[in-house]
Order: structure tokens, then sequence, then C-alpha cells
């Protein structure tokens, strides 16, 4: 299919192409050419940039610019640029950045992926190969350490969390409160999204670090300093509240019957690790580290890999019924790490045997 066929495409979609730009005027030009082979549609957001950037764009008289006075990030570019593409009228934004590294011709991936997935909340990011000839090791580490914060922060592993090339629904986004206004706005978009149950996903897009003229923007140590920072409070949201919230919903929806028996009882995970999960849930719920059970237990589990459901599910052993026996224990006969060792041994082994014979019953009935 040639480039400029794909205008219609856009069209239908209501997609528009958003690029940000602070002074890139050596590059910025050729980018949005190879651009306007597949669309018009075309919103540039000029960062407050103090070199010819703006005699660059007088010769794209079909796009839509905004043009700030003052260059404040990327992050807060992108906002402005969702704010006005989502006032115009346009469901979806592709955007990629303006010093060169991102080929337009990867753009008909994102519209060909769009409309053969299954939902159309859907966020794609364009996966570089980073282990390519030219990629600085910084950006390679950088991305490393972003993708595994992202999995711990949502559960879902991504080999790019870092490139600007990317698609946002934004009709989905657009009552997410986005805050940051710098690079690690990137990382708060994605996050936020996959919290509020948009699909995020990958889609393979090439990468050029080797261009004469291209300018990066990114400051190693500010900007790093900075997505450390978000990823930190993220990390606390995740364990504190969101992982909590997606579990009581479950069993709302549910009912706790049906959750118990198809969750808990009933789920795929094989009989070593639900045990190991209930062990851990009773093994942390009785550890004398109030305050610190919930964010202590999903962690665990995610870092053992274990079933983070069941074992926060059996960390709130210290249910009101029991708290008389657990506290006569714990001050009078064993202490309370050696009672929660103790239970947590017990737990995981009779967890084993049930689940086991409950396997084993599910096996006859089935033969």
């Amino acid at each position: 299919m040639k480039p400029n066929s794909f205008s219609e495409q856009f069209k239908a979609l209501k997609c528009c192409v958003i690029v940000p730009t602070y002074n890139n005027h050596k590059t910025l030009g050729q980018v949005l050419s190879d651009i306007m082979n597949y669309t018009e549609d075309v919103i540039v957001v000029n960062d407050g940039s103090t070199d010819s950037t703006l005699e660059v764009l007088k010769e794209f008289s079909q796009i839509y610019l905004i043009d700030l006075p003052k260059n404040i990030g990327k992050g807060n570019a992108l906002r402005q640029g969702f704010q006005k593409a989502i006032e115009m009228g346009f469901d979806y934004a592709i955007t990629l950045d303006s010093d060169g590294q991102h080929f337009a011709d990867d753009i008909p991936i994102f519209l060909e992926s769009l409309e053969v997935e299954s939902t159309k909340e859907v966020l794609y990011i364009g996966a570089r190969n980073m282990e390519q000839d030219g990629v600085p090791k910084k950006s390679s580490f950088g991305n490393k350490f972003s993708n595994f914060w992202f999995w711990v922060e949502t559960g879902n592993r991504l080999t790019d969390t870092q490139s600007g090339f990317r698609l946002y629904p934004l009709f989905a986004m657009k009552d997410l409160k986005l805050r940051t206004n710098k690079f690690e706005f990137e990382i708060e978009a994605i996050v936020k999204a996959a919290w509020n149950g948009i699909l995020v996903k990958n889609i393979p897009v090439k990468v050029h670090y080797e261009l004469v003229n291209r300018v990066s923007h990114f400051r190693p140590f500010r900007d790093f300093t900075r997505i450390s920072i978000l990823n930190t409070w993220l990390v606390f949201l995740t364990f504190v509240y969101i992982k909590p919230r997606d579990l009581i919903r479950k069993i709302k929806k549910k009912g706790i019957k049906r959750f118990f028996t198809e969750d808990l009882l009933g789920s795929a995970d094989s009989v070593e690790k639900k045990s190991l999960s209930i062990a851990l849930g009773v093994l942390i719920g009785l550890s004398p580290i109030w305050g610190f059970h919930t964010v202590s237990v999903i962690f665990l589990a995610i870092f053992f890999r274990l079933n983070s459901v069941i074992a926060f599910a059996f960390s709130n052993v210290s249910l009101p019924p029991f708290i008389p026996f657990i506290i006569y224990f714990k001050t009078y006969l064993v202490g309370s790490l050696a009672l929660a060792i103790i239970l947590s041994v017990v737990a995981g082994v009779a967890s084993y045997v049930f689940f086991s014979l409950l396997e084993r019953k599910k096996t006859l009935n089935n033969g």
C-alpha cells in the first residue's frame, strides 16, 4: 500500500500525529516531511524552542501548531497536544520524536495493529531493538530499569517502555490524572493507563541513533532521578492501593463464593505454587511489620512469582475472631516471628495436602 493511501485510514480511525519538539531544527523538517506522506492531521508542539524551529515550521502550513512560549518539558508538551487533539475530535494520537530517531514508514504498523486488535482501548509502544549497534549503553540500561519497574507496578512485561514512538487511545485516557511535565511523563502515562484497564503492549519498530544532526535533550542524572522518584511513588501506590483495589473489585464482581472457588481453589497454578502462596500470606500476615503487610506480601509474591491474589488473601489472617488466640500465642508461648513461621509452615503443608487431594479428585472425575 502506498504511503498516501493511509490518509483515509487515519481519518477512519480518527487518528492524528503529535510531534513535540524543542531545538531540533536540523531534523524537524525531514521528520515532518516523512509524516506528511501518511497524513496531514499533524499537531506540532513547539516547546519554547530558541533555535530556528519556527522558520522550519513556516514550510508546513498544513500542520496545527501549538507554540509554547517557555520550555517546560516533553510531558507538558504531550499533554498540550493530547488536549488539542481531543478538542479537534481525534480518538487516537501517534507520537514520535523530532530528533529523527524514528522512521515514519513504521506508522502503518500502528494503524494495521489497531484495526485487528481485540480491544480498541490499547496503547502501543514502539519496541526498539536495544541490542543493535549504535544504541547508547545509558539508553539500554535505562530501558531495562524502566521495564522492570513497569512489571512490578502493573504485572505486565514489556521489552521497551521508554520509546517515544507510540499510539495513545485519547478517548480512553482523557480522564486520567497525568501530572508530570518532563520525560517521566511517558512512564506515568503507561502505568496509569494499565491501572485503568487499557491494554499496553509493544509492537516492533526501527530506530536510528547514529544521525549526525540528532540532538537529545535527555539529561541522564536529572531525568533519571525524576524517573526514579516517580517509580518509587508508583510502586508505593501499587502495593497500598492498586493491588488491594483490584482484589476488592474482583471479589465484588464475582462474589466471595465464586471468587474463592475460581481464583483460589480453581486457579490454574500448580499445587506447589498455591501452597507456597498461602504460606507466604500467613507468614507476612502474622509477622510484626504492622502497616507494611500489604506492601510486603504483594512485593514478595511478585518477586518470587507466586500467586499474589492468594498470598494477599491469606495475609489477612488476623481476622477478628482469631485475634485473641493470636495474641495469646504471640505473648505467652512462642513469640510473634516464631508463631508466623510455625503457622506458615502448617498452612503450607495443609494446603498442599488439600490441593493435592482436590487435583486427584478432579482427575478421577474426568477419567
